[in-house]
């Protein structure tokens, strides 16, 4: 395994941040969500989307903007394509530059697909959530609603 493969976490890490009301986004913890067009219909409470196709235009933004941030989770639909490619450009690019820091870089298991799957229903846990544009995900997972 790459030194820049960024481990796998369970939504039950980010769920104790998420619930933590001494953690402030963005400081304590940040949330980068990759999905592009498959954002719509609900996120993560305080995810900053950043769509994978702008992921390398980005970059350098994200690691400016979150460098003294302790930890940075990131995830796609899935986590298993873009979430990670994301997170090694990430870990790949600060160590580029020489950045030196404790900063844990994480990748969100399962994605966001899992997440609303089994979240979906507790509104402390979606934001923005529009059902009509996720009813796609429901049936493919044999759901309804």
């Amino acid at each position: 395994m790459s030194s820049f493969t960024a481990p796998l976490v369970h939504d039950t890490e980010i769920i104790q941040l998420l619930k933590n009301k001494t953690k402030v986004p963005k400081k304590d913890y940040v949330i980068i969500d990759v999905r592009d067009h498959d954002f719509a219909g609900g996120n993560i409470p305080g995810a900053v989307n950043v769509p994978s196709r702008y992921f390398l235009e980005d970059v350098q933004k994200l690691i400016e903007d979150y460098k003294d941030v302790p930890q940075v989770y990131f995830h796609c639909a899935l986590s298993q394509a873009r979430g990670p490619k994301a997170a090694r450009i990430y870990k790949e690019s600060r160590h580029l530059q020489g950045i030196k820091s404790d900063q844990q870089v994480s990748v969100l298991q399962g994605g966001f697909e899992q997440w609303y799957l089994k979240h979906r229903n507790d509104p402390s846990l979606i934001e923005n959530h529009d059902p009509d544009a996720l009813k796609g995900l429901l049936f493919e997972h044999g759901i309804e609603e």
